[in-house]
């Protein structure tokens, strides 16, 4: 059953992976200043690494043999509404809580020496926003889910409008709108669902509400005005490539690496197991939008000259592949979807932090304004062609694993569709190598670009530390999928099931 629970686990971990880093974002900005840099970075570090060792135990402790919500937490929180602070993850979220807190990591130490002004507020937002994150990830009460899934704009506005670049103003409002206007009807969803469910707000017990079809189909339009522009799909996805634009190096990792996936899990813990028969009866629409973002998103990336642009319009198709997977309701195409958006996190984490390291040297992010990079920094250029070859799906990284699963899924659901999502594999690696082709080999055609110095050891840790995660995942990806099966099992078990 979709709705069962574990007995709760005795320690909080849950509790634990959202309000360390929140709490360190706090201390960081009541301790931390321009003043004392040193000490704001070093306390911002053990933060965000501390976050990350909290979020072990979940994955060591995990049972892969049920479906059911472990390391539960409950307690009542607005009880005159039934509103509960009530945690669980289950195989299906529980990689998206490490990955939120290990991209923290990483974005901490990608702000290291770039950010020198009002760097408590910067470190300090990460940190909050990482907490908010895992929130909603972890929430089994709507009410509690919603809270997160909202406050988690307030510190990505922050850092787009205030360490953003020239239009980072716009960027950040155009953000902020399109979210928020989306999330409305979520809300009204979620107040009519409190009233189908006999005065509940606990999602389990949503899943397992029988309405009927045309509620269901409202419900469902519902939330796809929040989690589409959040994933975002064709076509509400303008604000992203301005957001990636003007958004600093570490805004765009965690924009691209964790909060597109915010959207692709609402449909998983929402859209699917609360409205299984709308989901299919719709199924057609969501899959022409992804084949949509798929092909016709890929073309505009190709076309793209401002590498931030390109690697951002890359995302869309990419998260096109997800929406896809979860849509032909079948073991691959759903597993595919979800490796999908843990090796997203991995490679356009990457592949933006690339960006950053040549942004930071040259003060350009123009493709034309670069050439021969491989001249002046070869092993920074080695880790740039892995990333951009894992981008475009090459077997033996983790694009591909997640990619060639969805694309099996779709030949099983219909032919015809799983050879138009097959399209993206030729289209990945057009915009993505010839980015590089650009950009990196020839000659060196500008003064700026052979001044350029080869990086450091901070940024080589970082490149290498996200290298051996793509091509683990690329050449091992059993620990991933054997902690998903059994709850992606049960999720489409339930789906079809309740199918009329």
């Amino acid at each position: 059953m979709m709705a069962s629970e574990m007995a709760s686990n005795h320690f909080p971990w849950l509790t634990l992976a959202i309000f360390v880093p929140i709490v360190f974002g706090l201390l960081v900005l009541a301790l931390g200043g321009d003043d004392k840099p040193g000490f704001t970075r070093k306390l911002s570090l053990v933060g965000a690494i501390v976050s990350f060792l909290v979020t072990i135990p979940l994955y060591t402790g995990f049972d892969n043999s049920t479906a059911a919500m472990q390391f539960v937490e409950k307690a009542s929180w607005i009880p005159a509404f039934n509103i509960n602070y009530h945690l669980g993850v289950d195989g299906i979220s529980l990689w998206f809580v490490l990955l939120t807190a290990f991209i923290t990591i990483i974005v901490v130490l990608a702000g290291w020496e770039v950010i020198t002004s009002r760097i408590a507020q910067y470190m300090a937002s990460f940190l909050i926003l990482s907490g908010l994150m895992v929130g909603v990830f972890c929430a089994l009460d709507g009410m509690l889910f919603y809270v997160f899934f909202e406050a988690t704009l307030i510190p990505m506005y922050i850092i787009v409008g205030v360490w953003g670049g020239p239009n980072r103003v716009y960027a950040a409002f155009k953000f902020f709108l399109y979210t928020l206007m989306g999330s409305l009807l979520t809300l009204v969803a979620f107040i009519y669902l409190w009233h189908a469910s006999g005065g509940s707000f606990d999602i389990l017990t949503w899943q397992q509400t029988k309405l009927a079809y045309t509620p269901q189909v409202l419900v469902f339009f519902a939330l796809l005005a929040a989690f589409a522009v959040k994933v975002p799909m064709w076509p509400v996805h303008t604000w992203l490539p301005d957001a990636h634009v003007e958004a600093p190096t570490g805004g765009s990792i965690v924009l691209a690496a964790i909060m597109l996936k915010l959207g692709a899990y609402g449909f998983l813990r929402f859209s699917l197991p609360i409205t299984p028969d709308a989901s299919h009866g719709l199924s057609w629409l969501i899959i022409a939008l992804s084949l949509i973002a798929v092909i016709y998103i890929g073309l505009v990336a190709i076309v793209q000259d401002d590498m931030k642009k390109l690697v951002a319009y890359s995302s869309v198709a990419h998260m096109g592949f997800v929406t896809l997977g979860f849509f032909i309701f079948n073991t691959a195409g759903t597993e595919g979807a979800i490796v999908q958006m843990i090796s997203h996190g991995f490679v356009s984490g990457a592949m933006f932090f690339c960006i950053g390291v040549m942004y930071d040297r040259v003060h350009s992010r123009r493709i034309a304004d670069y050439g021969g990079v491989i001249n002046v920094m070869p092993r920074f250029v080695t880790c740039f062609v892995l990333f951009s070859m894992a981008n475009s799906g090459l077997p033996a990284t983790s694009g591909f694993v997640g990619e060639f699963m969805v694309i099996m899924g779709a030949v099983q659901h219909n032919f015809w569709v799983g050879l138009m999502a097959a399209t993206a594999l030729i289209l990945g690696a057009a915009y993505s190598l010839w980015m590089v082709k650009r950009v990196a080999f020839g000659d060196i055609t500008n003064e700026h670009v052979r001044e350029m110095k080869d990086v450091n050891c901070r940024e080589f840790f970082i490149l290498g530390v996200l290298a051996i995660a793509v091509l683990f995942m690329g050449i091992y990806p059993k620990p991933f999928t054997d902690v998903m099966h059994v709850s992606v099992q049960a999720l489409l078990q339930h789906v079809a099931v309740s199918k009329l």
